[in-house]
């Protein structure tokens, strides 16, 4: 009897492997069994595929034993995905569709019981992973195949974002089946209404009638002349910061506004972060190259921030990747959850491992960190007096583990301005003024060493920011009294380099100043100053 093949695509972390689906109608009692190691909700489709023929008026093959393979048999497949490719299948094989008009195409979608197309995740990284793919490229070179992808709507939006890339939207099963019944027509007869079920998703056109990224202007900040500097300096060398003051002092005004100010986004940057909002259900086209903004609940589980599940999905550090995390009243989440950060902040990735699954996702972040100098918010406040006791401070504080404020590039205070200064001040500089610095110091690392300061270590420290003699001592003297590590020190220097680019003019620039380290040395006081 029958056999068709479809192809498709599986997610395994960012991943989405091949996944050809093969339908094979047989004499013999009537069934339908679904193999290749399918979940819950894959299963399940064979109940969606038959309602969705029936009601959309298509003859469903009662009389036959149905077998739907996902091959391969030991790869993980989940979701709905697939309802669309077995439905396509169970046509062709009963002769309902032309299988050969279906070989240069992929699917993807869940189906309704009445047939109409639903939205599934992960669309963005299915149609990256088919242009990344060597053996796809190939056969699409030379002939073989002529990827193209029929999706659901929202879905086909998402993924016609990849350039290159061909994408059609059907909204009903029987969109999808009145287009290849009219491909399998001789071309005369065809040529006028071969895309009348369908409708192709225009890549261009997408992106030119997408909005331009928003953000929250920091002209709105008044005063608060240090935290805006060190604000800038964190968006110019892409480092991790930490502000402490009291309640109202604007440490989240201020962190609302730091995704402005860093440079736009890369079409590659781009369509990683959208990826991984896409697997975890959050990506909205319309927010195309927009930075993520992620700020979880102090509550949040180090699951919920690290990702996790089966199968394994991103938390939250992946969902703003090549975005901002901030971190709001940080001493307050639980160590447990503060202390899994630490290997991202470092690597810019995470690998998550499950009982038989296991998926890698990216995780190059800016960390913000927004704390209160102790339990009452007011040690230190010259507005309102504190009622905590020096052991109740030292508690407070000490939930940030060493290792962690390590891993912080810059630590700034906060303070809330007099009544009379705030209502006296002028209006703040703004967003887009910033941003031109910020994202010519940018470009001036990035001619000299190729990367972010950030990400300057080892021999590239050294051979990249070089400190002047008179540099190198105060940093010795600012290190031995502080009882600094060598991480915090290799810090100190990254974020001198930062503020140097950030004044100097020539990017080549052989020694940082004094001043550049003298500055960078303010930046790590924070949490010590309020303590003493």
């Amino acid at each position: 009897m029958g056999l068709a093949h479809l192809q498709s695509r599986a997610l395994l972390g960012l991943r989405a492997p091949n996944v050809t689906v093969e339908v094979h109608l047989a004499n013999g009692l009537p069934s339908f069994t679904l193999v290749g190691l399918a979940d819950v909700e894959v299963r399940e489709a064979r109940e969606r595929v038959r309602s969705a023929i029936i009601n959309s008026g298509l003859d469903f093959p009662t009389n036959k034993r149905i077998t739907v393979n996902l091959a391969p048999a030991d790869l993980p497949k989940d979701s709905g995905r697939f309802d669309l490719p077995i439905a396509l299948g169970i046509l062709a094989a009963s002769g309902q569709l032309e299988l050969g008009a279906l070989a240069s195409y992929a699917f993807a979608g869940e189906l309704s019981l009445s047939g109409a197309l639903r939205p599934v995740r992960g669309a963005l990284p299915m149609v990256m992973a088919a242009g990344a793919d060597a053996d796809m490229r190939e056969a699409i070179a030379t002939g073989d195949i002529a990827q193209q992808w029929i999706l659901p709507p929202g879905s086909a939006q998402e993924a016609a974002l990849v350039p290159d890339c061909v994408v059609y939207e059907a909204k009903h099963l029987i969109d999808v089946v009145n287009h290849f019944r009219l491909a399998a027509l001789p071309v005369e007869s065809s040529e006028d209404t071969m895309e009348a079920g369908l409708s192709r998703v225009d890549s261009a056109q997408l992106h030119a009638a997408l909005p331009q990224p928003q953000y929250p202007d920091m002209a709105d900040v008044k005063g608060q002349p240090a935290a805006r500097r060190a604000l800038e300096i964190a968006a110019a060398g892409g480092h991790h910061l930490l502000m402490v003051g009291p309640p109202g002092a604007g440490k989240s005004m201020l962190a609302q506004r730091m995704a402005g100010l860093l440079p736009p986004l890369a079409l590659n940057d781009a369509l990683q972060s959208a990826a991984v909002a896409s697997l975890g259900g959050h990506f909205h086209w319309q927010n195309w190259r927009c930075r993520p903004v992620r700020s979880p609940h102090h509550t949040a589980s180090a699951v919920a921030l690290v990702g996790g599940g089966s199968p394994p999905k991103p938390g939250e550090i992946s969902l703003a990747h090549q975005g901002i995390l901030f971190l709001d009243e940080l001493p307050e989440f639980p160590r447990m959850a503060l202390e899994a950060l630490r290997e991202p902040l470092e690597t810019g990735t995470i690998h998550i491992a499950r009982a038989g699954r296991h998926a890698q996702f990216p995780a190059r972040f800016q960390l913000l960190g927004a704390m209160n100098p102790c339990p009452c918010g007011y040690w230190g406040s010259t507005l309102r007096a504190c009622r905590c006791t020096p052991d109740q401070v030292a508690r407070y504080q000490g939930r940030l583990s060493g290792p962690l404020l390590d891993r912080i590039d810059i630590h700034i205070e906060v303070q809330a301005l007099p009544p009379q200064e705030l209502m006296a001040a002028q209006e703040g500089e703004t967003t887009a003024a910033i941003q031109s610095r910020v994202q010519l110091a940018r470009e001036k690392a990035v001619q000299r060493q190729g990367f972010g300061n950030h990400a300057l270590q080892g021999r590239a420290l050294d051979a990249f920011a070089p400190l002047a003699p008179q540099a190198q001592q105060l940093l010795l003297t600012a290190a031995t009294k502080m009882g600094w590590s060598a991480r915090a020190m290799h810090r100190i220097v990254r974020v001198a380099r930062t503020i140097a680019d950030l004044d100097c003019e020539n990017p080549e620039q052989a020694l940082i100043a004094p001043s550049h380290v003298a500055e960078a040395v303010q930046y790590r006081r924070a949490l010590r100053s309020v303590a003493q």
